[in-house]
């Protein structure tokens, strides 16, 4: 799989920025990467070094609007921990 295609987006949330203090970084990612892919893709697009990576499976959420249900599509993300002195441009000096 290409790197371009595991990385999907950041997650944009006020509990993922907490997390850039301490050099965590989220993203959402495709429903078949796995940690390594995930690594991967974070060295090669951003030229980082990657201390470690956690995966989340976020579940599907039943919706309502009046009488219509639906439910809203289950996806991955992923929290991606740098080494000291290692940062992403695009994350910094961005607020919430």
């Amino acid at each position: 799989m290409n790197p371009a295609d595991v990385l999907i987006a950041p997650v944009v949330s006020e509990k993922s920025y907490a997390g850039l203090a301490d050099r965590k970084y989220t993203f959402k990612v495709h429903q078949d990467a796995h940690k390594t892919q995930v690594r991967q893709a974070v060295e090669q697009l951003f030229g980082v070094k990657v201390e470690s990576v956690r995966m989340i499976k976020v579940p599907a959420k039943p919706k309502r609007r009046g009488v219509f249900k639906g439910v809203r599509p289950s996806w991955k993300k992923a929290i991606v921990q740098l080494r000291d002195g290692e940062s992403i441009e695009i994350f910094e000096g961005a607020q919430l």
